[in-house]
């Protein structure tokens, strides 16, 4: 309200007390005259005359003591802030800035309703309808002064704010379109903030554009939702980006922003490339070169699509096996090797890219694809079943017994050999077994290699001739050919023959061994055949090694521990193993000699029952003997640990007790 001022404290007098014309404005000390002061009527017009001056002064009295040429003030306008624009059937809030608590406001609403003022002079008005506005004014009963000038507050409805869509992250020289919808019928502007000025205005599908700062604003659009089509030009996350709608000639208030849109802008990096390597097998490690690396790459992730494979190095930086892949980071220049060997036989389709620690930089589409046979590495040993062929049980027999490595069972009949003999050798392929040589009660000795599936039970098929007609023999196996070792035809011999695992054809002469002798044990390592014991007439403690790849006669590898004939031969990886055999009477020995190591055998152990004639069987991680001749033909399958010094467990039985057969395994 309009401040007076006051009067300063007087002693009270009355109008006898003062003379005419001694009070003149010199009289009075400016603010010594207060209204208390002041009895009521005790001053009057008729006391004052013109020598009181009292234009300079200000003088608060009540009412009641002035009697004559007084003008009553009026209250300050009341001095409203808060935004004139609202949201149609929305709220907002005004403050009267110089509000007091003893005034009254009288506040008059059209199309919207007012709130109570509060304590701090705010008042809240909602929008009912139409154009809203209102007036106020400051009132009071007690101070005599009179209401303050009418303020007019008029108001702007302000458009409903736009929806923006979300395009997807893209790379830096790609169109980005964004689709506004207008939600209120009454705009005919809409301005897209881009948050930023990095971007050129390519078009809009309806109306006109243009670009203004950070915003594009389009107007003339015919349908509520313009697609408006940019381009960023420069990498980065732009995550302000936003829009609102407006009204040009002001009769409505600007919207309120829609909900806020973020967008990566990146930059995608170059595929790198891959090599091709030779097809391989699961022993043999193979190494893959990436190339063509992208300069802004920070990792190189190779992607072998498969878990099965063993992680060995990268050719710099650091790698690591994650799932199917091999992450590699810190590399130098723009290619690296990795190098991995696979675990499983398949066929493996591997690829690469490269990826980055920055978002402005998208992992690079995948390298061409590279597919790379993985066979089964040659392994003598088997690890599902063994097989034993012919023999003799009281007469000449063909049957193929079959039994599992991992159960304590009877043998099951997997088929025939095409001729029935005894003393015959055998041979082991990846998928085939095969019986060689072999003899017949009548004297006759066969030069027949039979041949038979490991997986389908039939009779075996004739697969070639050996050399010579020969019993008594040995046998071996590469990866490649199956070799047959001295024998008797006629007399001891010590011919090698060698036949191919692949084609049907006459065995060739592969050398010879140290000693001419039959009835030897057979072994075989991955690059060397081995022959033991043997029969010369006395009986033969000699280990021979003969070389798969050369022919050449064989080499003394060492002794026994005791000389021996017609005993079973087994090989693990590293070491060939002689089973039990004849000398006067049978044997139960196990003699252990190292496939690398040129010494004398050690004793690993004993066969359940002494025998000879036997089969040796090799298995992963056990061999295996089979049948046998100990005053009777024998059933027995033993089994005994390549790696511990014991007596041979019972393993089952083969379901034709016999001798001198032949073993292979699968």
């Amino acid at each position: 309200m309009a401040y007076l001022g006051k009067v300063p404290a007087l002693v009270p007098i009355d109008a006898t007390d003062i003379p005419a014309n001694s009070i003149d404005a010199s009289k009075i000390i400016d603010g010594s005259i207060e209204a208390a002061d002041i009895t009521a009527g005790s001053i009057t017009v008729d006391k004052l005359n013109a020598t009181l001056d009292l234009s300079s002064k200000t003088v608060t009295l009540p009412a009641s003591s002035v009697t004559a040429h007084a003008t009553t003030p009026t209250l300050d306008s009341p001095s409203i802030t808060g935004t004139l624009s609202i949201d149609s059937g929305g709220t907002v809030t005004h403050t009267i800035g110089n509000w007091s608590e003893e005034l009254t406001y009288v506040i008059t609403p059209t199309n919207c309703t007012v709130g109570s003022i509060n304590t701090s002079g705010e008042f809240v008005i909602t929008h009912t309808s139409g154009v809203p506005s209102y007036t106020i004014k400051a009132t009071t009963d007690n101070l005599g002064l009179d209401d303050s000038s009418l303020v007019t507050k008029n108001m702007v409805v302000k458009l409903t704010a736009p929806t923006i869509s979300s395009p997807a992250d893209t790379t830096v020289t790609t169109n980005v379109v964004y689709t506004v919808t207008s939600t209120d019928s009454n705009d005919d502007k809409i301005i897209l903030d881009m948050g930023t000025s990095n971007f050129t205005y390519q078009s809009v599908d309806v109306g006109s554009g243009s670009k203004v700062g950070n915003t594009v604003e389009v107007t003339g659009f015919t349908t509520g939702n313009p697609a408006i089509t940019i381009q960023f030009t420069a990498l980065g996350t732009y995550a302000s980006v936003k829009a609102k709608s407006t009204k040009i000639d002001g009769t409505y208030g600007d919207s309120d922003y829609s909900s806020t849109d973020s967008i990566l802008i990146y930059e995608q990096l170059s595929a790198p490339s891959l090599n091709a390597p030779a097809d391989s097998d699961d022993a043999t490690a193979v190494t893959y070169t990436i190339s063509s690396i992208n300069a802004n790459a920070t990792k190189v992730i190779f992607d072998a699509q498969s878990s099965n494979f063993t992680y060995g190095s990268v050719g710099s930086g650091s790698g690591s096996k994650v799932g199917n892949t091999v992450e590699i980071t810190g590399w130098s220049g723009t290619s690296v090797t990795v190098t991995l060997t696979y675990t499983t036989a398949a066929t493996y389709s591997n690829r690469a890219n490269v990826t980055s620690t920055s978002a402005t930089y998208t992992d690079s589409a995948w390298s061409s694809t590279d597919s790379i046979i993985i066979s089964a590495s040659y392994a003598f040993q088997g690890s599902n079943y063994g097989f034993t062929a012919g023999g003799y049980a009281g007469g000449t027999q063909n049957v193929i017994d079959k039994f599992a490595f991992s159960s304590n069972t009877t043998a099951t009949d997997h088929g025939d050999i095409s001729v029935s003999r005894y003393l015959v050798a055998g041979q082991t392929s990846t998928t085939d077994g095969y019986t060689s040589g072999g003899h017949t009660p009548g004297g006759v000795n066969y030069d027949t290699i039979d041949k038979f599936s490991f997986t389908s039970n039939t009779t075996a098929a004739d697969h070639g001739d050996l050399a010579i007609t020969v019993r008594g023999l040995g046998g071996s196996s590469s990866q490649t050919h199956g070799f047959t070792l001295s024998g008797h035809s006629g007399a001891y011999v010590n011919t090698i023959n060698k036949f191919a695992f692949s084609s049907n054809t006459t065995a060739s002469d592969h050398g010879d061994l140290s000693q001419t002798r039959g009835f030897v044990a057979g072994h075989s390592s991955s690059d060397y055949g081995f022959a033991s014991a043997g029969n010369v007439a006395p009986v033969s403690d000699t280990i021979d090694r003969f070389n798969y790849a050369s022919n050449t006669t064989g080499t003394d590898w060492g002794n026994l521990t005791v000389a021996r004939e017609q005993a079973g031969g087994c090989s693990s990886s590293t070491d060939g193993f002689t089973s039990g055999g004849y000398s006067g009477g049978s044997y139960n020995t196990i003699d252990k000699f190292s496939f690398t190591s040129n010494t004398t055998a050690a004793d690993h152990g004993d066969i359940s029952v002494a025998r000879n004639h036997l089969a040796g069987l090799s298995e992963t991680n056990n061999g295996f003997n089979a049948g046998g001749y100990s005053g009777a033909n024998s059933n027995v399958i033993d089994k005994f640990s390549y790696s511990s010094n014991t007596t041979a467990a019972d393993h089952g039985d083969i379901s034709v007790a016999r001798s001198a057969l032949a073993g292979s395994q699968y």
